[in-house]
């Protein structure tokens, strides 16, 4: 049994992480849209479908935190869900994903001290000064993941490169369509540093052009 492998002796599985956040994380795409469940069953709760598309017609993946091995064989994986509520999480069988894509670090995003600073290895290989949403429109607290790059957005207002994230502004957003929590160039970078925006995360357009060169998909952000 590998080291960080428990036995749930109530329900006799047998969970494997998969994730931690920080040092090593997996993420995979779906390979169907199964049904999300609130527990390693078929007969669980249904929390949500996998999808295939972002709201910017990317390809969808998801963060896999956990493995769980059924009496019978079956293997399930529990999913960090890009969804509100933020932070939700649930289950699949191990058929509904694709193959499981290793990611090394994490980035952070400190609003009180409107920095980001990229990990890996245990060391920073990148730090920038950050806008963050303003009282009325916060960016949110939480564990979210890089869910996809784009190169533009055909508006001078996001910059040269944008990164979508799996967070959702608890009000508004400035991301095309509302909602998502995204990390962005900007055609004001005097306000930077500061709390200029409605949700999503700003830089100055060198600073993002290098941590989209830099980042990967599936790459853990924690904001604090």
């Amino acid at each position: 049994m590998p080291a960080d492998a428990t036995v749930a002796p109530a329900a006799a599985l047998v969970t494997t992480r998969l994730s931690d956040g920080r040092a090593r994380s997996q993420w995979a795409y779906p390979n169907f849209a199964a049904v999300v469940r609130a527990s390693p069953s078929m007969h669980a709760r249904a929390v949500g479908r996998l999808r295939f598309l972002t709201s910017d017609d990317q390809a969808e993946l998801y963060m896999a935190l956990a493995s769980s091995q059924l009496p019978s064989g079956e293997v399930w994986i529990e999913l960090a869900l890009p969804a509100r509520p933020n932070g939700q999480h649930g289950w699949v069988p191990s058929s509904a994903l694709g193959a499981l894509h290793v990611v090394h670090g994490y980035l952070v995003i400190d609003r009180e001290r409107l920095r980001a600073t990229l990990f890996r290895e245990g060391r920073a290989i990148f730090s920038a000064p950050i806008g963050v949403g303003k009282a009325s429109t916060v960016t949110p607290a939480g564990r979210f993941y890089v869910l996809e790059k784009l190169t533009t957005l055909g508006d001078p207002f996001y910059g040269p490169y944008s990164i979508g994230t799996s967070a959702y502004a608890p009000t508004l957003s400035e991301w095309p369509g509302g909602g998502v929590v995204g990390i962005h160039g900007t055609n004001e970078p005097q306000l930077i540093p500061g709390r200029p925006s409605h949700g999503c995360i700003r830089m100055r357009n060198a600073d993002i052009t290098r941590l989209w060169r830099t980042i990967s998909l599936g790459t853990p952000i924690e904001i604090v």
